[in-house]
């Protein structure tokens, strides 16, 4: 019976850990951040096969740091992810 339990667990921990962070968010749901360097803005964010691409450009002497959520909207309502955005001054 204990075996039973633990094969499964076991067998999606090395599933999320072979796929890595961003495939994980964007298949599986989950939560992901993303530090800028410093002085960096974010420009546009989008997602090319299972790697998160990110535009950026310099900050200016008038932009303030911010943080942003990127959340998935899916049809049922689960395996939703969420990436988190950061910008550093």
């Amino acid at each position: 019976m204990k075996r039973r339990i633990k094969v499964p667990i076991i067998l999606s921990i090395l599933l999320v850990s072979s796929v890595g962070c961003q495939a994980a968010a964007k298949k599986y749901g989950g939560e992901m951040s993303v530090d800028l360097p410093k002085g960096e803005k974010l420009v546009n964010i989008t997602w090319k096969d299972n790697n998160i691409w990110y535009l950026t450009k310099p900050m200016t002497k008038n932009d303030k740091e911010e943080t942003y959520k990127f959340k998935e909207s899916s049809n049922f309502g689960i395996m939703e992810g969420t990436i988190t955005v950061e910008e550093h001054k």
